[in-house]
C-alpha cells in the first residue's frame, strides 16, 4: 500500500475521528480516573474485532493487531485536565472543573483511527501492532508514578521493537509535521524549600533576621546557577514559580516558602542541578536563617530515536509533500513518553492544529485545536508503523 492510500483510508474517517473526539472531549477524565474514556476505547476496538485489555496501567487499555514480530506500539494519552472549559462549543466539556486543555482527546481518537485503518488492510505486514491507550499523562500517583510507567510495569512494552506517538501543537498551523530528533522533551524536577529566620516588627527590622531579605539575595544566587555554574552547552531552566510570606503590613514573617522547577536533558545536568540548587540555599545560613528544601523527581527526557525520525520524515514528505514539515525546536517541557522510548526506540511527533487567530496555549481554558488535521495525524502513525513494521523484519 503507498502512502497516499493511507492517507485516502485516513480522510474516509475524519467524521469518525472527530466524532470519537467530540465524545471524549464532553466526558474529559482526570488522570488514572478515566473510566468512561477506557470503556469507550474498549467497545471500538472490540467492534473492530480488535480484543481490548483492560486495566492496563490501572485504567489503561492494550490492542493488538496482528501476531508476531516485530512488534510495533503507538501510544496515545487519554486522561483531561483539572480545568473549567471557557469555549462555546457544541462539544464543550460537561464535566465541570475537568477539560480535556492538551489535547489528549484528539490523541486517543486519533489512535482509534489508525486501529480501523490497519484492520482493514488486507495487505498488512506479518508482525503485532501494540495499541497503547495509556492513563495519566499529565500526574503521577501517590508512589509518583505517571501511566507510561504503570503501563510498563504491566508489560505493555515487552517486546516491543519500537513505539510512536503524536501529540497536537495549538500554535502550529493546522496539518503540519514537526519532528525533532534526539532530545525534544526534559527532564523534569521540582523542588520545594522553607526558609526560617525570626522575623520581627515590621518598624525594628534590626532586633531580628528577616527571611524576605535573605530571599531577595538568594533569588539572584538561584538565577546564577545556570549562567556560571552549568555548562553553557547544555540546556537547563530553573524557573520559581511560588513564593508566598507573611500576610500583616508591619510583621516581618518568621517564615518564607518557595518552590520551583527545574529541567533539563542528561542526567549529570539533572543532579548538578539539584546539588547546585541545595549549594546556593547555604546563603541562607550564613546571613543568619536556616532552610530545608526537598525535591520531588519528575519525568524522565523524551529522546527522539534518529532512525525513527527518518523515517517520520520521509513518510510526511511522500505523503503530504516538502512544505509539510515544519522546523521543530527541542523543548524543555515534559512527556512521560520518554519512559517508553527508553524501553524501546521510537519518537513523537507534533502535528499542527492551530484553531484560529486567538492565542489558545494548551493548559489553558480556551484551548481548542481544528479537526481537520485529524487524518494527517492518522495517516502518518498508520504508514509509519507499516515502514516500521518491514523495517524491523530485516
Amino acid at each position: 500500500m503507498v502512502a497516499s492510500v493511507t492517507l485516502e483510508k485516513a480522510k474516509s474517517l475524519e467524521e469518525q475521528i472527530i466524532a470519537w473526539r467530540r465524545d471524549i472531549h464532553m466526558h474529559p477524565e482526570l488522570g488514572f480516573q478515566e473510566f468512561r474514556t477506557a470503556s469507550l476505547v474498549a467497545e471500538e476496538l472490540n467492534a473492530m474485532g480488535i480484543e481490548a485489555q483492560t486495566g492496563v496501567g490501572k485504567t489503561g487499555v492494550v490492542g493488538r493487531i496482528g501476531e508476531g514480530h516485530p512488534i510495533i506500539g503507538i501510544r496515545a494519552d487519554m486522561d483531561a485536565l483539572p480545568i473549567l472549559e471557557e469555549n462555546d462549543v457544541p462539544y464543550k466539556s460537561e464535566n465541570p472543573g475537568v477539560m480535556h486543555a492538551c489535547g489528549h482527546d484528539a490523541h486517543t481518537a486519533i489512535l482509534l483511527g489508525v486501529a480501523r485503518i490497519l484492520t482493514e488492510m488486507d495487505d498488512r505486514p506479518p508482525g503485532e501492532v501494540r495499541l497503547l491507550f495509556q492513563p495519566s499523562e499529565e500526574a503521577s500517583d501517590d508512589e509518583n508514578k505517571s501511566g507510561a510507567v504503570r503501563m510498563i510495569e504491566d508489560e505493555a512494552l515487552e517486546d516491543v521493537d519500537a513505539v510512536i506517538a503524536l501529540h497536537v501543537a495549538s500554535d502550529t498551523e493546522a496539518g503540519k509535521i514537526e519532528i525533532v530528533s534526539g532530545h525534544a522533551m526534559a527532564n523534569v524536577d521540582s523542588f520545594y524549600a522553607t526558609i526560617t529566620a525570626t522575623g520581627g516588627h515590621g518598624a525594628s527590622p534590626h532586633r531580628g533576621v528577616d527571611p524576605i531579605f535573605i530571599l531577595a539575595q538568594l533569588i539572584n544566587v538561584i538565577y546564577g546557577i545556570k549562567a556560571r555554574r552549568i555548562n553553557p552547552i547544555k540546556p537547563t531552566v530553573i524557573s520559581i514559580g511560588a513564593i508566598h510570606a507573611g500576610d500583616a503590613t508591619n510583621v516581618i514573617p518568621a517564615e518564607v516558602k518557595l518552590n520551583g522547577t527545574i529541567r533539563s536533558y542528561d542526567n549529570e545536568t539533572r543532579q548538578q542541578l539539584r546539588d547546585e540548587l541545595v549549594r546556593a540555599f547555604e546563603i541562607v545560613r550564613t546571613l543568619g536563617g536556616d532552610f530545608e528544601i526537598e525535591f520531588e523527581i519528575g519525568y524522565d527526557a523524551t529522546y527522539n530515536d534518529p532512525e525513527v525520525c527518518d523515517l517520520l520524515k520521509e513518510v510526511a514528505v511522500e505523503m503530504m509533500g516538502e512544505e509539510i514539515l515544519s522546523e521543530g525546536e527541542p523543548g524543555l517541557g515534559a512527556e512521560d513518553f520518554g519512559y517508553m522510548t527508553q524501553k524501546a526506540p521510537g519518537a513523537m511527533f507534533f502535528l499542527g492544529a492551530k484553531y484560529d487567530e486567538k492565542n489558545r496555549p494548551h493548559h489553558t481554558p480556551v484551548f481548542d485545536i481544528d479537526e481537520s488535521s485529524f487524518s494527517a495525524g492518522a495517516a502518518m502513525l498508520a504508514e509509519t508503523t507499516l515502514r516500521l513494521l518491514k523495517l524491523k523484519a530485516q
